[in-house]
């Protein structure tokens, strides 16, 4: 089971933690399974020194959840394969798509349509017949919704609902969708169902004009989202928080300072709520 504050396992990073000690703020790692499922015997072995230590979590690049060609079921089959063999609980992917006759190379929103969440469902279905365990689809960043029907959020719910399927919170594309799309972000995530939140996620971005933000995974966290964070802790209580960082990637010190700053909002949490629940006995 994971827990507390995580960081994406890099493959520069690898050797240095296959050799030393992982950190003690860090209480998973989270890997996209696409970048490992044909490595060398080395990597493989460092990988597996690595997942017997440290809970890992996957995040897929490539499932393509909303695409109009076939589901991929042999690559899905390969991913089972890879989660049974380090047993590995968790498999996210995007809620977006990102193949059509060829692979897109970037997320495309999936339009918000009944037809659409028909489609998203129908297929999900199928992926966690394969996994034997549930897909966890991310809110994700975008910015165009041709033909939409319905909002994000009602889009978001429905597939949640329908699939039944699990929530990885994006708190940074939460925010990036306010700032470019004009919501509430706060309203936005109160009206998402705890019940299906796995684990979050949390990042920096790039802020293009005062109304387009681009989700970039590359920079520090801004205080914005930060206190946005708090709100989803506020909101659905504490729940493992993955910092994603893909590029201009620090020393992994640097990396940990933002990392700490996650265990300590969980600890205030938790320590709040000791004090509550230390009251209400008394």
């Amino acid at each position: 089971m994971i827990q507390g504050a995580g960081i994406g396992l890099r493959r520069e990073m690898v050797a240095e933690l296959a050799e030393g000690a992982i950190p003690d703020a860090v209480g998973f790692m989270e890997v996209a399974p696409e970048n490992w499922l044909k490595v060398s015997p080395r990597l493989r072995r460092q990988f597996s020194e690595i997942a017997e230590r440290c809970p890992i979590v996957c995040h897929g690049l490539s499932l393509s959840i909303g695409a109009p060609a076939p589901l991929d079921e042999g690559f899905v089959c390969q991913v089972k394969g890879f989660l049974d063999t380090h047993d590995i609980e968790i498999y996210s992917e995007h809620l977006s798509y990102c193949s059509g006759n060829a692979h897109l190379y970037d997320l495309m929103p999936i339009p918000f349509t009944e037809a659409a969440v028909a489609h998203v469902v129908e297929r999900v279905k199928r992926v966690q017949e394969i996994l034997e365990r549930p897909l966890v689809l991310e809110n994700v960043s975008y910015y165009a919704a041709p033909g939409a029907e319905m909002t994000e959020l009602e889009f978001l719910n429905a597939v949640l609902d329908e699939a039944d399927c699990e929530l990885l919170l994006d708190v940074n594309n939460v925010y990036v969708n306010s700032v470019n799309h004009g919501y509430d972000p706060v309203a936005f995530m109160a009206a998402l169902p705890t019940h299906r939140i796995r684990y979050l996620h949390i990042a920096g971005h790039h802020r293009e004009a005062e109304d387009l933000i681009i989700d970039t995974h590359g920079a520090d966290v801004i205080d914005p989202v930060w206190a946005l964070l708090d709100s989803a802790y506020q909101l659905h209580g504490v729940h493992p928080t993955l910092l994603e960082r893909d590029f201009n990637l620090p020393p992994m010190a640097q990396l940990l300072t933002e990392v700490d700053q996650i265990v300590s909002i969980q600890r205030r949490f938790d320590q709040n709520r000791s004090v509550a629940a230390g009251r209400a006995s008394a």
